[in-house]
């Protein structure tokens, strides 16, 4: 799904979810690590509709994506019953590595900003490889304009 993200660029991807009490503090309040499981839930679905899960890449092309380094900033809590919008773009695609900018966003208002860096490594020995052709074909066209 393409959309404009907050800031006024192209998101690649998003997906809608909602805040359950699972995920607040006593306060109501998201707690601040479970922006991770927003973002990771969001690039699984990103990869999923690109053809390409994360099961088949592991079974089909014997490859992993592993985080290797990411960067939040929060710029407003999430509370309670909130929908927010997680969107994924791809910055940057590089040999054995993405890296991508992801947002949680609510009613236009950016509340968490990722920069995230990902390894493609084998399944087997957990070391660097490149991308998978097919995956590096269907994500070749689709870097942001902010990609360097």
């Amino acid at each position: 799904m393409a959309s404009p993200d907050a800031d006024g660029s192209e998101a690649a991807f998003f997906v809608t979810t909602r805040v359950y009490f699972q995920d607040t503090d006593a306060g109501g309040i998201v707690y601040h690590a479970r922006f991770l499981d927003f973002f990771e839930r969001a690039r699984m679905d990103w990869l999923r509709a690109l053809g390409m899960p994360v099961g088949g890449l592991a079974d089909q092309a014997g490859v992993l994506f592993i985080v290797r380094h990411m960067e939040l900033d929060y710029h407003a809590p999430a509370r309670l019953d909130d929908e927010l919008r997680v969107s994924v773009a791809l910055r940057e695609l590089r040999g054995a590595r993405l890296l991508l900018d992801q947002s949680a966003v609510r009613d236009g208002q950016l509340l968490v900003a990722a920069r995230v860096e990902l390894a493609c490594v084998g399944r087997d020995d957990l070391r660097p490889t490149r991308i998978p052709p097919q995956l590096r074909d269907r994500l070749s066209h689709r870097t942001s304009p902010h990609g360097a």
